[in-house]
């Protein structure tokens, strides 16, 4: 009887000891939520992270687990989650290359993602008029670099190494950091029928949902989705009085710098206007997006006498930004054109005046087009 007690008590002894080692191991490891953490609560051995191993088919360091302790421990809540939590593994040394790509897609990426998800669709409608798209197709009269056309027509001399080398204008670590303006803000566009404007002039309103004021309201919330943070200013200095309208902003644009010292990029938004002999209205459309405007850059000099020494950092910034743009979009930018008159550029050398379309575009074409500007914008800037 002896002979046959003990192996019994000893063989019961050791049971009743798996079994409680065992649900000791399931309560003091049920409330981990990762393998770290369920290691620490054994103590920072290496048992735990052997068992998972184990789980996931790595025998050769798995320790020696008898089956009544696997089939207890494949119980335990950190295992539920042990593939989403080891999968990183695989990718613990990523091609050189792929890296160093991902990375120099970063500024771009997240530019992408906030003007894709965050934004409305833009509907556009036939307003009527017909339509072109200019384009340069010979570089005669022109200076270049890379796929940016710059036309000078002003006093000023240019040459082409002006255009080349980096733009000096830089976001500032504090917002506000760009200041949205419009000198001529009832600048309008041709709506289709049934969605017509009140006019206070030809081409003109005083309504800011359907003039510029507008196109700068979606460049600030494309900028501000990407993390770049705008004032815009509605007023319109061209109403009651056209004269004097850039003496106005002026005003305006150097009372938010002294406000504002973080503002380096200052928009002067306008739209431009396209007519034949006969005074009939063309809109401008981008060959790739049939819904977008075409835009320029008008880029002030000091030919006209005035002082504007650093004219050239604004040209080089509109370079970089054309340059941006027109690689997704090669019809989207017409050539860069500089004039004598500074239009209050001297202020900044982050300073652009943007022609969105021209009268015979719609608001909605000109609307795709400042999203396409403000994404390329950012960018150039953010990259």
């Amino acid at each position: 009887m002896k002979r046959r007690f003990w192996p019994r008590a000893v063989r019961g002894g050791i049971s009743l000891a798996l079994s409680l080692t065992t649900l000791w191991a399931v309560a003091a490891a049920a409330p981990a939520d990762s393998l770290n953490e369920a290691a620490r609560t054994f103590g920072g051995g290496t048992l735990p992270i052997a068992i998972v191993r184990f789980e996931r088919g790595v025998f050769s360091t798995a320790p020696s687990l008898s089956l009544g302790a696997s089939a207890a421990l494949r119980s335990l809540p950190l295992l539920l989650g042990v593939n989403d939590e080891a999968t990183p593994i695989q990718h613990e040394n990523p091609d050189p290359e792929e890296s160093a790509a991902a990375e120099a897609d970063t500024a771009k990426s997240d530019v992408e993602n906030a003007t894709n998800t965050l934004l409305p669709e833009i509907t556009v409608r036939d307003n009527g008029v017909p339509a072109t798209t200019l384009r340069p197709t010979d570089p005669s009269g022109f200076l270049t670099t890379g796929r940016v056309y710059v036309h000078n027509t002003s006093a000023a001399s240019l040459t082409q190494s002006d255009l080349e080398g980096g733009f000096s204008a830089v976001l500032a670590d504090d917002a506000p950091q760009v200041l949205i303006v419009h000198t001529h803000g009832c600048e309008a566009y041709t709506m289709p029928t049934g969605e017509e404007y009140e006019a206070s002039d030809d081409h003109r309103t005083l309504d800011e949902t359907m003039n510029v004021v507008r196109v700068g309201d979606e460049i600030a919330r494309v900028l501000e989705d990407a993390g770049i943070g705008v004032l815009h200013d509605r007023t319109l200095h061209d109403y009651p009085s056209y004269s004097g309208a850039y003496n106005r902003s002026l005003e305006t644009v150097e009372r938010y710098r002294a406000e504002h010292p973080s503002i380096m990029y200052i928009f002067d938004v306008h739209r431009d206007a396209v007519a034949d002999a006969a005074g009939n209205q063309y809109k401008l459309l981008c060959a790739e997006e049939p819904n977008a405007a075409q835009l320029e850059f008008v880029i002030g000099s000091n030919g006209g006498g005035l002082s504007h020494d650093n004219w050239r950092d604004n040209l080089r910034l509109a370079c970089a930004v054309q340059e941006t743009l027109l690689a997704d979009y090669p019809t989207l930018m017409r050539p860069i054109i500089v004039r004598n008159s500074r239009y209050n550029q001297q202020v900044t050398t982050g300073s652009l005046l943007i022609e969105v379309g021209t009268a015979g575009n719609s608001l909605e074409e000109a609307l795709v087009a400042a999203r396409l500007f403000a994404k390329g914008f950012a960018e150039t800037v953010k990259g």
